[in-house]
Parts: C-alpha cells; sequence; structure tokens
C-alpha cells in the first residue's frame, strides 16, 4: 500500500470521473450514504442537490460530510474526503458548477444542456471545504 499525499488524493479525484459515495447523518444519527457527481476547485469540493433529498435535509441539520472515491480496480485506490458543506445561494454559481459538474461526467458537448437542466429553482449548491483528506493507493500490493 501506498499512501496519498492530499495533493495527489485530489489529483487521483479528478483523474476520472468516478462517482462519489456521500455520507451524511441523519436526525436519528444513522449514517446516510449517496453517490454523487462532483467537482473541486482546488482542494473545496461542489455538488449540486435536489431540495428534497434526505442529503439536503441532513446537511441543512448538520453539515458534516464524509465522503469516499475509489477505483475499484486492481490494485485498487480510494480517497476519503471529510468536511463541512455550506449552501450556496447563488444562481449564477449554480449554473456555473452545474455546468462543470455535467461536461466532467457527460462529456463536454452536453455539458451546457446539463448545467442549465440543473441550474433551477429547488436545486441546491453545495461547497465543502475538506477537514480531512486521506487516501491509499495500490491497496493489492
Amino acid at each position: 500500500m501506498k499512501p496519498l499525499t492530499p495533493q495527489e488524493a485530489l489529483a487521483f479525484m479528478l483523474a476520472q470521473p468516478r462517482t462519489a459515495k456521500l455520507a451524511t447523518v441523519r436526525a436519528d444519527g444513522r449514517p446516510h450514504v449517496a453517490p454523487i457527481w462532483f467537482a473541486l476547485d482546488g482542494d473545496v469540493l461542489y455538488f449540486t442537490t435536489w431540495h428534497t433529498t434526505v442529503k439536503a435535509a441532513n446537511l441543512k441539520r448538520d453539515p458534516r460530510v464524509c465522503l469516499v472515491v475509489d477505483d475499484e480496480t486492481p490494485p485498487f485506490a480510494f480517497v476519503q474526503y471529510e468536511g463541512v458543506a455550506h449552501f450556496v445561494e447563488d444562481m449564477d454559481a449554480l449554473l456555473h458548477w452545474a455546468t462543470v459538474i455535467g461536461g466532467r461526467y457527460m462529456g463536454a458537448e452536453q455539458a451546457e444542456a446539463f448545467g442549465k437542466r440543473n441550474a433551477v429553482p429547488g436545486e441546491y449548491l453545495l461547497r465543502v471545504e475538506p477537514t480531512k483528506i486521506i487516501g491509499m493507493d495500490k491497496m493489492s500490493e
């Protein structure tokens, strides 16, 4: 196994459009995990979610998050990213990040369409500032 530096971990997160698994805390303390698409700006992570999702309700009450991005092929790798999520109430920023995220996962030719589809009232933009970033590479070696 090879530990990743925070910079290597961030590079791993951006290397391919892998889905992150986002954990939030329910009102009764149980964890809730959901897949998300995301983008990074330096070490700050952005994602969107609809206002009626469980994760939106959880984050309004408790903004702490933990997410994992992993490579499920040998020799296996993962990054665990912990942080605090903040709701961004700026429709221009929502359009920008929804477009970036759409392009990252669906390709540049579909970025604008995904951005417009997701930058609508009811969609939330979340900005996550990291508190801890760890990662491991070559897990099977």
